[in-house]
């Protein structure tokens, strides 16, 4: 049998090989599991507001070195000092204000690349109470490039977007 479409065969074969994890073999479906459940509990524990030392907690999602690129709120940073500095500032302008803050994930995708790279795409909510005890609910939409390093999972890219309020 004769092959018509040589083109699309090798793209393909281009698109295979380009999945496949450095050391050629595909992941299994258990890999893609255990590696899909590190980055959900990395995410979820760093998120947890009930545990307190927020602004610490949210930075152990990020690499000890090396380049953080972070869009958010308008701004791009590239590196820890400049994303602490803005995790900082929003804790002490937003964050410390809440009162009975909850981290709500209302939806969570988390796409593994390759055995060291997964992508999350998130949604979630923070309803609390404002200083003045009204309701009141900040959240977003949140896609960040992990990476395996060590025994860690780190981000070190992401886009976060704030849902706007209807009406």
């Amino acid at each position: 049998m004769r092959l018509r479409s040589p083109p699309l065969l090798l793209l393909a074969t281009a698109a295979l090989v380009a999945c496949r994890p450095a050391d050629g073999h595909p992941l299994t479906s258990r890999e893609r599991s255990e590696i899909e459940s590190a980055v959900r509990r990395t995410i979820v524990a760093a998120c947890d507001l009930s545990q307190g030392n927020v602004v610490q907690r949210l930075m152990s999602l990020y690499p000890d070195t090396g380049a953080v690129i972070s869009a958010s709120a308008g701004q791009v940073t590239t590196t820890r000092p400049q994303l602490q500095r803005s995790i900082q500032t929003f804790w002490q302008n937003i964050g410390q204000n809440m009162r009975d803050p909850r981290w709500e994930w209302t939806s969570m995708h988390i796409d593994v690349l390759a055995p060291d790279a997964a992508v999350l795409t998130a949604t979630y909510r923070i309803p609390h109470l404002t200083p003045r005890g009204m309701p009141h609910v900040v959240g977003g939409a949140w896609t960040a490039v992990f990476q395996r390093r060590g025994d860690r999972w780190v981000i070190i890219q992401e886009h976060l977007s704030d849902f706007q309020p209807i009406g």
